[in-house]
C-alpha cells in the first residue's frame, strides 16, 4: 500500500474557514476560527465511515507546519486534535502561553 505521509495537498479555504484535503475516500476538512494570531481548530470532518487515523494525523502535521510558517498559535478544541498534540509533543510550542495538554 502506498504511503500518504507528507503528500497530502492541504488547501486553506479562508472563505469556509477550513483546511481541506482529498483522500481516496473523499474530502477531509478541519474547521477553524481565527482571532489575534491564534487559530482555533474546532472540528474534523471526514467522509462517512472514514477511520484512517494515519491520514488524519498527516493532515494535522501539514496544518501544524503551515501554522509554524505563519507564526500562528494553535488552540486545539476538537478532542482528536488534543490527542494529536499529546502524541506529537514537538508541536506543543505552537500552543499559546497558559495552555497545557
Amino acid at each position: 500500500m502506498e504511503s500518504i505521509e507528507t503528500t497530502l495537498a492541504i488547501k486553506d479555504n479562508t472563505f469556509a474557514r477550513q483546511f481541506e484535503t482529498l483522500a481516496p475516500e473523499g474530502m477531509l476538512t478541519v474547521e477553524y476560527s481565527f482571532q489575534e494570531k491564534k487559530i482555533f481548530l474546532t472540528k474534523i470532518n471526514t467522509p462517512e465511515g472514514f477511520d484512517n487515523q494515519v491520514v488524519i494525523d498527516n493532515m494535522l502535521k501539514n496544518i501544524m507546519e503551515f501554522n509554524t510558517e505563519k507564526k500562528f498559535r494553535v488552540v486545539p478544541i476538537h478532542p482528536k486534535i488534543v490527542i494529536f498534540f499529546k502524541k506529537n509533543p514537538k508541536y506543543k510550542e505552537l500552543l499559546p502561553p497558559g495552555i497545557r495538554i
